[in-house]
């Protein structure tokens, strides 16, 4: 009988609740980037969409290729971002697969459009063209990037720009600023993050009670419900679940023969093929740089716009090469990793860490093994099944030898 995480079923109504939940447009909505402040937006009563969840949601359904063309008469490269060339796509379509599944049209209107710059510059120009389409305000957050550790002077520098956004949310809002319900949604958030932490720090077990390509999945309500108490409850019901199965030693896999980081984004269209392909070589891919975006360590409610500065500048895909190095050498003795996986994916080179040596460095600092792969989130021209396939397999192999012989 195959591994079932058994709270998916509560997490299918939850995610549908948050979709249904957009037909009400009597709400007003604000567009959030997935790493952006969707806690002080939430304070002030409006229910956010984020955009990267539809573009996710175009990968996973395969239908991104069908609207990533209808970007490129605009203009738009094949090589920027495919969340962004598929959700605009859709957009000028009028179709997406909200409809089929919810009997939307299409993502909700937005009052106010919320971009930060933390990730990439995708977002700003994706954000503003929502702006200019749909006749409302744009305002961004622009962090320095790439930064090693987060200094003082760079949080205060984005507290400022937290707080700036403030004047704005009222007027579209028509609601005051209230400081402590910014403090009660941040203190919400905190609590689901850290219990999101826990939940992949169970793969640190073996057998693991959870897999990347699970975590892929149970990700929704911390990317799309962060701040609210429908998250905390989820992460808290899934963590029941998964510790239960650590007390009875059950995990996705029976025989784990290497334990594998996955580094950068998932291969959206081909998530269920790639994960058979892992546990039929009894290969348990347990930790990854993607999932591990959503933790937020520096929350802390008593300095609201401070802690959601450094929380938001300090993510992953905003640091530089010296301190991401030091974060996956952490990760891979935590996790006991026996190989690492980089995904290059070519829309993505923010998310894409192969390209300036770091698969090299870490195989010389760390003594494991490493795999590039060649891919994309959604846009499925750029990656060949057979390909990585035989590469996976190929690697998976010389990892099992190099045990075999230490």
């Amino acid at each position: 009988m195959s591994y079932k995480i058994q709270t998916a079923r509560f997490l299918k109504e939850i995610m549908g609740n948050y979709f249904l939940g957009m037909k009400d447009t009597e709400k007003k909505y604000a567009w959030c980037t997935s790493v952006g402040p969707a806690e002080l937006l939430r304070s002030f009563g409006f229910e956010v969409h984020f955009p990267e969840n539809h573009g996710a949601l175009l990968g996973a359904s395969r239908t991104a290729g069908d609207f990533i063309p209808e970007s490129a008469k605009l203009g738009y490269s094949n090589d920027i971002c495919s969340y962004l060339t598929a959700d605009i796509g859709s957009y000028l379509k009028k179709q997406t697969p909200l409809q089929e599944h919810y009997g939307l049209n299409g993502p909700p209107k937005p009052s106010i459009i919320v971009y930060n710059t933390n990730q990439c510059r995708e977002v700003q120009d994706w954000f503003m063209y929502f702006g200019k389409e749909l006749g409302v305000p744009v305002v961004g957050i622009n962090p320095p990037r790439h930064v090693d550790e987060v200094t003082k002077e760079e949080i205060a520098d984005v507290a400022a720009q937290f707080k700036a956004l403030i004047p704005i949310c009222e007027q579209v809002s028509g609601k005051k600023f209230d400081i402590d319900r910014f403090r009660e949604t941040l203190k919400l958030s905190k609590e689901a993050t850290d219990l999101w932490k826990e939940v992949l720090w169970t793969a640190r077990i073996t057998p693991a009670p959870i897999s990347f390509f699970d975590a892929t999945i149970h990700m929704g309500p911390i990317v799309v419900l962060r701040g609210t108490q429908i998250a905390k409850d989820y992460y808290t019901r899934l963590l029941d679940e998964l510790e239960d199965n650590i007390t009875r030693k059950i995990g996705f896999l029976e025989e784990e023969k290497c334990r594998i980081y996955w580094d950068g984004m998932p291969i959206w269209g081909k998530l269920r093929t790639m994960s058979d392909l892992f546990i039929q070589n009894n290969a348990a891919v347990v930790a990854s740089t993607y999932c591990n975006s959503w933790v937020f360590d520096a929350f802390d409610e008593r300095h609201p716009f401070e802690s959601s500065a450094q929380a938001y500048t300090e993510i992953f895909i905003n640091r530089s090469e010296t301190a991401k190095e030091k974060i996956l050498a952490q990760l891979v003795e935590d996790f006991r990793i026996d190989g690492m996986i980089f995904h290059d994916a070519k829309t993505c080179a923010n998310n894409s860490n192969n390209r300036f040596g770091m698969p090299q460095r870490i195989t010389e600092k760390l003594g494991i093994p490493t795999l590039t792969i060649e891919g994309d989130l959604c846009d499925l021209r750029f990656y060949s099944e057979g390909q990585s396939t035989t590469k996976i397999e190929t690697f998976l192999e010389q990892i099992e030898s190099v045990k075999m012989m230490s």
